[in-house]
């Protein structure tokens, strides 16, 4: 076993302890980093939470050589909700911002990803791929035929973001069948410049590398953006199609999962 494997432990948050420490590092990176806040927010004790963490598992990655207290050891998480567990919740998280009829209507399982971050400290490294490789056998291990998710652009100035915006309506927007859309009372138009004055360069320079990732896997976003005035983003929904995905797309998302 590598060093770096040795390194690293993942698992899913089966007890208190593992879910604070997501939170722990959800606050480290949410609200120290970015500047979010939130009603359920505990500054005190340096906890990023909400009201749904109950009903969603809790993908989270450890370092095993942090040597401090262990809350402050998760270097990575991903939140997860599959579609029996909103079922049970009665929603999902992101349908105060999106419009998800297409998705529920479609049939097909789905997951919500959510809360995806990564400690500054191995930020750059190979912490992702040990994320990606869990979030596949999470994927494989249910069946999972559709992956989507709110990711974020830092800051709310659209003018600043017309461009990247632009370019991934024109040329990322998800298919009619499950092509979410932004609520209505908060709709953002992404279609904020003509596709020939975009440039692909300028556009993927200004997009964060979690979006650009899920792209290169064949990602699409849904219909709009909504602005985040809490967590100080604008977001956009990726969606993902796992049963579409090329094959080259499915070895790229799987290429980490090795003993």
């Amino acid at each position: 076993m590598s060093a770096e494997k040795a390194r690293f432990e993942l698992r899913l948050a089966n007890t208190d302890a593992d879910r604070l420490a997501a939170q722990r590092l959800r606050y480290r990176v949410f609200v120290e980093e970015l500047g979010a806040d939130g009603a359920m927010v505990d500054h005190k004790n340096r906890l990023e939470q909400d009201r749904f963490d109950p009903y969603f598992d809790h993908l989270v990655l450890f370092d095993a050589d942090w040597p401090g207290d262990p809350i402050d050891s998760a270097v990575g998480v991903y939140r997860l909700m599959r579609d029996d567990q909103a079922n049970e919740l009665g929603r999902f998280y992101s349908e105060d911002e999106y419009d998800l009829t297409r998705l529920k209507q479609s049939g097909r399982k789905l997951v919500e990803l959510g809360r995806s971050c990564v400690d500054a400290r191995v930020r750059g490294g190979t912490a992702m791929f040990h994320l990606w490789n869990g979030l596949a056998d999470y994927v494989i291990g249910h069946d999972i035929e559709v992956m989507f998710g709110v990711a974020s652009f830092h800051g709310t100035d659209i003018e600043t973001l017309k461009e990247p915006l632009s370019y991934l309506h024109h040329n990322h927007l998800a298919p009619e069948a499950i092509r979410v859309r932004v609520q209505d009372d908060h709709f953002q138009s992404m279609d904020l410049m003509a596709a020939q004055d975009t440039s692909r360069q300028r556009a993927m320079v200004a997009t964060p590398a979690l979006i650009k990732a899920y792209l290169r896997l064949g990602g699409f976003v849904g219909e709009g953006a909504f602005i985040d005035y809490d967590f100080n983003t604008v977001d956009v929904c990726l969606i993902m199609d796992t049963a579409q995905m090329s094959a080259k797309h499915r070895a790229y998302y799987e290429k980490g999962r090795v003993a």
